[in-house]
């Protein structure tokens, strides 16, 4: 199949690399179709053995109790490895063990590998599962050691034997330098050839069994940012959750980097997947209203919804994504500014504030400041919040265009909304033409916006104007 590889299989004390250990290794170097060496050993993975993984495994605390260290097996497993491909039954799983234990003795593993669950779905597409329980089903292999570490190497010895066979080593042969093009990190119950993906800005969407999407995110090269989340699976327990459950991915290209921000924002809002957080709360949405009358109790009223309106931003201050969040930023502004709790309308005492007995309020309250002035220092301490006005007399477009694809996006915009992205003039025009939606505030927009307008040359898109 290769000139050289060692078949290897690990027994762990559970699935979790970045907790769990090693506690049985197994090895079988094969140089130019012969076996050349043969080697197995328990470790000793200093934690306990759960009593489910003893019963699976067969693999005791009582048996490794006297067993080597990692540190102790790690030279002859590297000599092993030495100018070999590591082929593994998910190569990831084994892979990512090995880079841990490796890396708590300060030494960087680098080795080619070769996952036989990927190699299986080429070979077998017509076939569903490629589990080794179901390949030895399949073909009719059996073994009184599944579960330990030579046992399975031998197993997947032997389906590599039979399906050599059956299809001809020339086709296991190429499969194999196909996928060694790829790369261990790879989820080997994934779909979706990462060749396909392409290496332009754009959206992904990862898939598993769910209707939901996964997780859905956003980059200038889309291949690359899809092989970072599976090369990270082993150092980072959401990044491994992810890689676990993924079976395809899906992506839309974009023109850069703004219409792959805007098309994200939206999708996760659209599309509510599992893993993203931040991007998918937009109906709490709030931000404090200022009275401009200086005597009027509350000064400040919390606005939501349709009342978080662009045409009166400049009486609004935030935006926050909940009134908890919006009361707590309140509180913070009160007390660093010395202003009045219960005029802002966050405490309902008479008289005295409790601000202002125990110093942290100049008497606004109880007649001590004036409230024009009292008014005039909110106005002051809000100013950094300030939402800002919509600055031109009508809808606007920014222009980006990618000299290597050909492609690009007109992005229309009014009062920090998003109207639409079209590809060509016949587009704009009929955009432009067009009755204007009605659409929520978005905060990711507008703050996203407010970026791209303070210098768009240097972001790589042209500023378009379209007056009312």
């Amino acid at each position: 199949m290769l000139p050289c590889y060692v078949v290897l299989d690990l027994e762990t004390t559970g699935g979790n690399p970045l907790q769990d250990r090693i506690t049985e290794i197994a090895a079988v170097r094969i140089e130019a179709g012969r076996e050349v060496a043969r080697w197995s050993t328990l470790v000793n993975p200093d934690t306990t053995i759960s009593p489910f993984i003893q019963r699976l495994t067969g693999i005791s605390n009582r048996m490794v109790r006297e067993a080597p260290a990692f540190a102790e097996v790690a030279p002859r497993l590297l000599e092993l490895m030495e100018g070999a491909v590591l082929v593994a039954h998910n190569a990831r799983f084994d892979h990512g063990f090995l880079l841990h234990e490796f890396a708590r003795l300060e030494l960087d593993l680098r080795v080619k590998t070769l996952c036989t669950v990927r190699l299986s779905r080429l070979l077998y597409p017509q076939h569903r599962s490629h589990g080794l329980d179901a390949i030895m089903q399949r073909h009719g292999l059996s073994s009184s050691e599944r579960h330990r570490a030579m046992g399975d190497v031998d197993m997947v010895r032997a389906w590599l034997d039979i399906a050599s066979h059956e299809l001809g080593i020339e086709q296991l042969r190429c499969h194999a330098g196909t996928l060694l093009q790829g790369s261990a990190a790879l989820p080997p119950q994934l779909e979706t050839p990462i060749a396909d993906i392409p290496e332009s800005a754009g959206v992904y969407l990862f898939h598993g069994e769910s209707p939901l999407p996964l997780y859905i995110g956003k980059s200038t090269n889309l291949r690359k940012r899809v092989m970072s989340h599976f090369q990270a699976a082993g150092r980072e327990a959401r990044e491994m959750r992810i890689a676990q459950e993924v079976r395809r991915v899906e992506w839309f290209e974009t023109a850069g980097e703004l219409g792959a921000l805007l098309m994200e924002a939206r999708l996760v809002k659209e599309r509510q997947p599992l893993h993203n957080r931040q991007l998918r709360r937009q109906n709490t949405l709030c931000a404090w209203r200022l009275d401009p009358d200086p005597v009027a109790r509350p000064l400040l009223s919390l606005v939501r919804g349709a009342e978080l309106d662009p045409a009166q931003f400049n009486r609004l201050y935030g935006v926050y994504r909940s009134k908890a969040q919006a009361l707590g930023a309140l509180r913070e502004l009160a007390d660093k500014h010395a202003l009045c709790p219960q005029a802002l309308g966050i405490e309902s005492s008479q008289g005295h504030c409790f601000a202002h007995q125990v110093g942290r309020c100049k008497g606004v309250c109880c007649g001590q400041e004036t409230a024009p002035r009292h008014h005039l220092r909110l106005r002051m301490a809000l100013a950094e919040h300030a939402l800002q006005a919509w600055p031109y007399p009508g809808r606007i477009g920014l222009r980006e265009h990618n000299d290597q694809s050909g492609r690009t996006d007109i992005h229309l915009f009014h009062q920090w909304r998003h109207l639409a992205t079209v590809h060509d003039d016949a587009q704009l025009e009929e955009a432009l033409g067009a009755a204007e939606r009605v659409m929520a505030f978005d905060l990711d927009t507008y703050r996203l916006l407010v970026s791209q307008l303070a210098a768009p040359r240097r972001r790589g898109v042209e500023l378009l104007r379209f007056d009312a």
